[in-house]
């Protein structure tokens, strides 16, 4: 999706319409920072209301479905990019506050780093949740046979997309499995984003592409059984390095 900056009206809107138009799914995912754009100064625009909150848990509940994505969240004094993981039962949200803050943007100078990798596991699938620049740092997503897929949700920018695309693929690989890579469209003062959502399997093939700079969707599925197969015949996952950054 595009999304307009600062304007978090507008961009729910964007994505209720996105999400209602596409094939009826178990997960909704939405890029980092969906309701705002990516901004590294928060104070004046941060979510402090809920109302982007509220809307995901709505639509979750309207369409018996878990919807995810990152909000710009302000909460006793300090700042998060947070990852929102909304199911339709009503409980509370699952949260993962972003580890790795892009210091070259300086987003490290207003927001706070999370300290906590998170899990969830959503109609027998366990995702682990990460926000662009986390892609980077492949230690910490090393997968300890915790979890089947990893989403990352991003405002990746065009002039480094290659990077993008070959990260998304060498995690799938190295850690036999799923990877769901959501980004974005438009502008911003700083960059131009032309999309690049995509997904892979465990052996590192594109199942699912959106790359044209247009407002669109993909839907993949994800098939558990055949990722479990892959594993026990192929077991590098028992061979992983005995270090996990938590």
């Amino acid at each position: 999706m595009d999304i307009r900056m600062a304007n978090a009206a507008t961009n729910r809107e964007t994505a209720e319409r996105t999400i209602l138009a596409a094939p009826k799914s178990d997960l909704y995912v939405l890029p980092e920072m969906w309701t705002t754009g990516f901004v590294t100064r928060p104070q004046e625009i941060a979510e402090t209301d809920g109302l982007s909150l509220e809307w995901m848990t709505r639509m979750a509940q309207r369409l018996n479905a878990a919807i995810c994505g990152s909000i710009a969240t302000e909460e006793n004094g300090r700042y998060y990019n947070r990852l929102y993981f909304v199911t339709p039962d009503g409980t509370a949200p699952y949260c993962y506050d972003k580890r790795h803050l892009f210091t070259y943007s300086g987003e490290h100078l207003s927001y706070t780093a999370g300290d906590k990798r998170v899990i969830v596991l959503w109609r027998g699938v366990r995702f682990l949740l990460q926000v662009c620049y986390d892609l980077r740092f492949p230690c910490f997503a090393r997968n300890d046979n915790d979890y089947d897929a990893i989403i990352y949700v991003a405002s990746w920018p065009e002039s480094r997309i290659r990077v993008w695309h070959t990260l998304l693929c060498a995690r799938a690989i190295e850690n036999q499995c799923y990877v769901l890579g959501v980004n974005r469209i438009g502008r911003d003062d700083l960059c131009t984003y032309n999309g690049g959502t995509e997904a892979y399997d465990a052996y590192g093939r594109c199942i699912g592409l959106c790359c044209d700079g247009h407002s669109e969707t993909v839907t993949v599925n994800i098939d558990t059984e055949a990722l479990y197969a892959f594993r026990q015949k192929f077991p590098v996952l028992n061979d992983r390095d005995n270090f996990i950054l938590r």
